[in-house]
């Protein structure tokens, strides 16, 4: 276990969801164990984002987690059957989150098929809640530190900045005009964008591209990542 540290994720929320690409996604709960590799994120940014769970500092039961200390994992009920799972970011008493959107299953693909309901694999974990359930994750995890089993973040090669591609996040109404998803480009187990969504290439230290994105091949599947059974 090669557990990223929680000072990873006391920073800006959009360098934060940039950079966990590539990294993986382990969990242990139930006692079975599975891992995915994170391919798509988004970027809460605080008080400030109207998308934000806590807009203009809005604070309550349901959201109070993202108060909490960097790394810290948020988990919120949406639709009334679905489990999300975030990251907290920045620092303590500050609002912001990484939403894990998307990510390619690398370790125990049976049984995240098995929770997933024999779904094809490319649709095991490609949207946050599916992501959810393909791991096991639900609110009884929220406020677990991301450090340590049942749920961790490990590392993983980062993606390169050249096959790093941004676009509006998916489902916003206000603030939709934000590029903050983040993903691996070519990547086949990243969610489907909204129609008339372009992505663009993302280069180191940038958050708003402009310029589009050109094609380029699926992405490798070597993905770095060595199973407990290895």
């Amino acid at each position: 276990m090669s557990a990223v540290p929680a000072g990873f994720y006391a920073r800006k929320t959009v360098v934060v969801a940039r950079e966990l690409l590539g990294h993986f996604l382990v969990s242990t709960v139930g006692g079975r164990r599975c891992a995915v590799r994170i391919v798509e994120t988004e970027a809460y940014v605080g008080p400030d984002d109207p998308a934000c769970h806590a807009y203009r500092w809005h604070r309550s039961a349901r959201n109070e987690v993202m108060y909490g200390r960097p790394g810290l994992l948020y988990v919120y009920f949406t639709y009334g059957m679905h489990w999300c799972a975030n990251i907290v970011t920045e620092r303590e008493g500050y609002p912001a989150a990484v939403l894990l959107r998307g990510a390619e299953p690398v370790e125990g693909v049976e049984l995240m098929r098995r929770r997933r309901h024999g779904v094809r694999d490319e649709e095991i974990a490609s949207g946050p809640a599916k992501l959810a359930q393909a791991l096991g994750i639900t609110g009884a995890l929220n406020g677990h530190l991301l450090t340590h089993p049942p749920l961790w973040v490990d590392l993983g090669e980062p993606v390169r900045p050249q096959r790093r591609a941004s676009s509006p996040r998916v489902g916003v109404r206000r603030g939709a005009e934000h590029r903050l998803r983040f993903h691996e480009r070519g990547n086949l187990y990243v969610s489907r964008p909204r129609a008339g969504h372009s992505a663009c290439l993302i280069l180191p230290g940038e958050g708003a591209p402009t310029a589009p994105a050109p094609s380029v091949p699926p992405a490798p599947r070597r993905t770095g990542w060595r199973s407990s059974a290895a």
